[in-house]
C-alpha cells in the first residue's frame, strides 16, 4: 500500500489553510504566520506602535533611550524606511507588559525558543533552516535555506549603554520573556550560529509573536528526512533534493487543488522554476514508487 504521509488531501488542504492565516496588529500592519512543530509563529517581526488595549508605545530616537525604565521602541538608525523590512526595535519594558503581541499572541518565553530549535533538529541544524534565504537581507556569505519558513531577518539591535544601533545585515536578536538576572532577560541572537543571551532590559531588540494555542502538526509529519524542498518561501525556483532514489514525481497544485505545475525528476539535486506561478499558498506533492509527502510552498 502506498504510504501517504498526510491522512488525505482535504485535510491537507486545510491544515495549509490554517498555516497561512493572517494576523493583524491594532495598527493594522498585517502579518503571515507558519507553523513549525508545535508551535505557530509571526513570519515577519513585530512593527507595531501601539499596543494591542489601544495604548501608544514611546518612539525614542536620541540618547535618552539609555535612562529607560518604561516601555519605548525604535527603527533601527531611527529610520521609518526600516519599519516594513526588519520591524521595531523594542525594550524589555514594552516586552514586560504582556501587551505588545496582538490578542491571542505573545513574546516567547526562553523555553519557547528552545522548544523551537529543537524541532527544528537542534541549534546547529535550526540557524539554517529558520535564516532568510539568499544576500537580500543577510551579509554574504548566508547559508540559510529558510525551510522552515521562519524567515530570521537580520535587523540588528540598539545598545543598551549608549543607544547606539547595530549588526543589521549579520545579526537578528530577539527577545524572550524570561528574566535571566537582575535588570536582563533571556535573549536569541541568530548570526551564523545560534546564541542564546542575557540581555539589558534597556537594549532594543527584535520581536517575534508566538501564538497561545499549541497546534497540530498532521500536515508536517515527515517519514522522509533525506527530502528537503527549499528555499520556502521561495522568489522564481524551489530546489528538491531527495538523496533516497533518483526518479520521482513532483506536482504544485493551488489551494482550490487545480494543478499548476507537473515534473519528472531524475537526479538528486532538482531546480524547479516556479516563476510563473502567482504569488501566495501552494501545496507541493513529491511521489516515490511507495510513497507521497506534501508540503506548503509560499511563493513570494
Amino acid at each position: 500500500m502506498i504510504k501517504t504521509i498526510l491522512l488525505f488531501a482535504a485535510l491537507a488542504f486545510l491544515s495549509f489553510g490554517n498555516q497561512a492565516q493572517t494576523v493583524t496588529d491594532y495598527d493594522g500592519n498585517e502579518y503571515n504566520t507558519v507553523i513549525i512543530g508545535t508551535q505557530k509563529w509571526f513570519v515577519e517581526n513585530l512593527k507595531t506602535t501601539s499596543f494591542n488595549d489601544g495604548v501608544t508605545i514611546t518612539n525614542i530616537e536620541d540618547t535618552s533611550w539609555i535612562h529607560l525604565t518604561t516601555p519605548a521602541y525604535a527603527w533601527y538608525d531611527n529610520a521609518i524606511s526600516n519599519k516594513n523590512i526588519y520591524g521595531g526595535l523594542y525594550n524589555w519594558y514594552a516586552v514586560n507588559t504582556g501587551k505588545l503581541c496582538p490578542t491571542g499572541w505573545h513574546v516567547p518565553s526562553d523555553a519557547n525558543w528552545i522548544t523551537l530549535f529543537n524541532s527544528l533538529g537542534g541549534d546547529s541544524v535550526a540557524i539554517k533552516k529558520l535564516k532568510e534565504a539568499g544576500t537580500t537581507h543577510w551579509n554574504n556569505p548566508n547559508y540559510g535555506t529558510n525551510e522552515s519558513g521562519f524567515t530570521a531577518l537580520p535587523g540588528g539591535f540598539r545598545e543598551f549603554a549608549g543607544g547606539e544601533f547595530f549588526g543589521i545585515g549579520n545579526k537578528g536578536a530577539f527577545w524572550s520573556t524570561t528574566v535571566a538576572y537582575p535588570s536582563t532577560a533571556w535573549g536569541i541572537e541568530l548570526t551564523t550560529t545560534i546564541h542564546r543571551l542575557s540581555y539589558s532590559w534597556t537594549n532594543g531588540l527584535s520581536v517575534r509573536c508566538l501564538c497561545d494555542t499549541a497546534v497540530s502538526r498532521i500536515n508536517e509529519i515527515n517519514m522522509y528526512p533525506e527530502l528537503r524542498i527549499y528555499p520556502n518561501p521561495a522568489i522564481d525556483k524551489v530546489i528538491i533534493d531527495y538523496s533516497g532514489q533518483s526518479d520521482i514525481k513532483m506536482q504544485v497544485y493551488n489551494m482550490i487543488g487545480e494543478l499548476m505545475l507537473q515534473e519528472e525528476l531524475h537526479n538528486n539535486n532538482n531546480e524547479i522554476d516556479i516563476s510563473t506561478l502567482s504569488t501566495g499558498l501552494y501545496i507541493i506533492k513529491v511521489s516515490g514508487a511507495d510513497w507521497t509527502v506534501q508540503k506548503k510552498l509560499i511563493k513570494e
